[in-house]
């Protein structure tokens, strides 16, 4: 019995490749901060709110999807070419 390079034969499961929907992502981040003002009240949920949002900035310049230059240059109100 050849165990190979099939990982399900081991027990472990395929990885998952499929994306999660923008639906989806929005259904959950909605439930978040719903629950958030519920439970901890409103100053909890902008200090989420702002958490989330500085989170998405920082994942896009990771993924390289944000020109963190051209972000600064905005708020400095410098005009770009691009």
């Amino acid at each position: 019995m050849s165990l190979g390079n099939d990982s399900t034969r081991l027990g472990v499961p395929a990885p998952v490749t499929a994306r999660v929907s923008a639906t989806r992502t929005g259904i959950l981040v909605g439930a978040v901060l719903a629950l958030t003002w519920i439970v901890l009240g409103f100053w909890a949920f902008v200090f989420v709110v702002v958490a989330m949002a500085l989170g998405a900035v920082i994942g896009r310049a990771l993924d390289g999807r944000l020109d963190i230059a051209a972000l600064v240059g905005a708020f400095r109100g410098k005009r770009s070419s691009s």
